[in-house]
Order: structure tokens, then sequence, then C-alpha cells
């Protein structure tokens, strides 16, 4: 889905939806309530958000798994598999699934770290942790309360915040955020030199911890400054993309957004290519999830920024992860 532009503000299409977001409140509430999370025997910490779409979870969920490796845990990532056909759970294999089986983020991830696709959590959970797994890692899931979680973080980006601030359909909140609150363990404050200041965001979610992270290429051979770029992204705001592009002091020559998670068919792809060669592109680039769905023999004419998160302070991060017990 692309987010509707009405969640930007409280409109008349807002306001005639309320209705239907007190629903959506009442049945989350309840399945909170009448819901006893089970408890594994190894920490769960749990990266999460409050809106629907792209706040940044991915890359902090790599961050955090890549910081508990150089400590010497075995972290596994936990998630839904979002766009999958798989249930689960199952151990996501990069060079054997297709991102139309497990998803295109749970794909990217397993790359580089052991990711899990499972509907029900506790059944992933249980399965990561027969697989060795000392820790884990679960990539959204702060609305799901079936398996229990020993941290939560929840991820804001400064750029978007909370929108109009009314819950689905009204606007893009899962919950409202005193309700969010309660149960997070800290914020994380994504692109924090943006208009959000770290006052706004404290005082809708009081005395929790806030960090600050930004996203940067992680690759720097794919020399982009001053080149004439098309850009395509089916993400939840593509536009974060093309900032990121942008930051980077590329010249955007034109973009095109998919809704979140779409599968790309070649003729989509070969119209990509034509109007970026119409447009006189010299690269076209996509987001490293979007890039796990381009066919092989696309590669050569297609290209991925990657990007990962950076922290202001590491060891803020760290005083918050160091509260769960055994960690050192």
């Amino acid at each position: 889905m692309r987010a509707p532009d009405f969640w930007n503000n409280r409109g008349l299409i807002s306001t005639l939806l309320l209705p239907a977001s007190l629903f959506y409140k009442a049945g989350g509430f309840l399945r909170q309530k009448l819901t006893k999370p089970v408890k594994v025997k190894v920490p769960v910490i749990c990266i999460g958000n409050l809106s629907a779409g792209g706040t940044g979870k991915t890359p902090i969920t790599r961050s955090i798994a890549d910081i508990l490796t150089n400590k010497g845990y075995t972290p596994h990532i936990v998630t839904r598999g979002y766009g999958g056909t798989e249930r689960g759970p199952i151990q996501v294999q990069y060079e054997k699934h297709k991102p139309t089986e497990v998803g295109d983020e749970p794909l990217m991830l397993s790359s580089s770290l052991p990711t899990w696709v499972s509907r029900d959590r506790v059944l992933g959970a249980e399965a990561a942790i027969a697989a060795g797994a000392d820790i884990l890692l679960l990539d959204d899931g702060f609305q799901n309360p079936k398996l229990f979680k020993d941290l939560s973080f929840i991820i804001v980006d400064a750029n978007l915040g909370f929108a109009n601030g009314r819950v689905i359909p009204a606007g893009p909140l899962r919950e409202t955020i005193p309700s969010g609150a309660n149960r997070a363990d800290a914020v994380v404050l994504m692109n924090s030199n943006s208009h959000l200041s770290n006052q706004e965001i404290s005082s809708h979610l009081a005395e929790i911890p806030v960090l600050h992270a930004q996203v940067e290429p992680v690759d720097a051979s794919i020399a982009i400054k001053g080149k004439s770029v098309f850009a395509f992204a089916a993400i939840g705001y593509p536009q974060k993309f093309y900032s990121t592009l942008e930051q980077q002091r590329a010249v955007l020559s034109g973009t095109k957004d998919f809704p979140d998670h779409h599968q790309y068919t070649r003729s989509e792809l070969h119209e990509i290519i034509k109007t970026a060669e119409n447009l006189g592109a010299e690269l076209i680039l996509t987001t490293e999830k979007d890039y796990t769905k381009i066919p092989e023999d696309f590669r050569n004419q297609i290209h991925c920024l990657p990007i990962r998160a950076v922290w202001d302070n590491p060891n803020n991060l760290m005083d918050v992860i160091n509260k769960l017990p055994g960690i050192k």
C-alpha cells in the first residue's frame, strides 16, 4: 500500500474515518489485554514502531545484530515475512529463497544474518533457539503480544513524526502514542537533524530514553556524486531514499514510486530502463530491499545503494541494551 495523503492532516477524510479508528484501537487494546505472552529462554529485543510504513526498523535491526555479534553473541532475527507466502517457521536462505516466498526484507537480512520467517512469532523464536540463537531480534512485531519482549525499541523517523497523530485508518498509527509508550524501553529517532526535535518526541513519549541515529550509504564504490540518476523504490516512504541520494550529491533526473513490497514485473523493469535512457540518466538506482526482487539479467543496468544505521552516541544504545539480564 501507499500511505494516503490525508494521513498528513486532520481533514475531512481523516475525520470521517475516526469511528473506524475506534474499532481498530479497541481491537488492539483487547488483543494486548487478553493475550498472555510466552517467554522463551533467551532475551528478546523488539525493534518496532507506532506508525505504518517505513521508519528505519530494518537498518536498526541489522545494526543491533552486528553490535551483539561483535560482543560474542549469536543473534538471530525473527520476522513475519510480509509479502511472502511462507508461513514458517523457516530459516531464510539467501541463495535459495525468493522474495515472493519469504518477503523482500527477510531475504535482504539473510544475506549477512541468520533470519527466520514465521507468522507465529513464538514458533519462530523456538526454532531460532533450537538452531543456536542466544538472543533474538524481532524486526517489527511491537504490536504482536504473543511473544514476551525483554526490551523494546520504538523507531521514529524525524522527517515523518506521527503525521496527523491518528490511528489507522484515520491516520498512520498502529496504536495510540501513550499505549505504545507504556510498553517501550527506548525511542530511536532517525534522521534527527530534521525538523522534529527531541523535545517534541519527549513530550509524546514521556521519560523514555531517546537515542539518535542516521542512515548513510554503505558502499562508496558506487560513485554517484554529480551523476544523473533515475531512482525507483517500493518502500513505505520512497522520498526517504531519494533524499539520501540527494544528500550524496546525486542529480535526480527522475523517480518512480511503487507500493511497499511491490513485486516487479519484467515489463515494469524494461519501462524503468527505457524511461531512464530517455531522461539521459547515467545510473539507475534502487534500494537494497528492492534489489532482491531484480532478476539477475537486469542487474547490469540496475544498481542498488545499501544503507546502514549510524548511531550518534553508541554508548547510549549500549546503556539500554545492558539492562538485559546476562548482557555484558
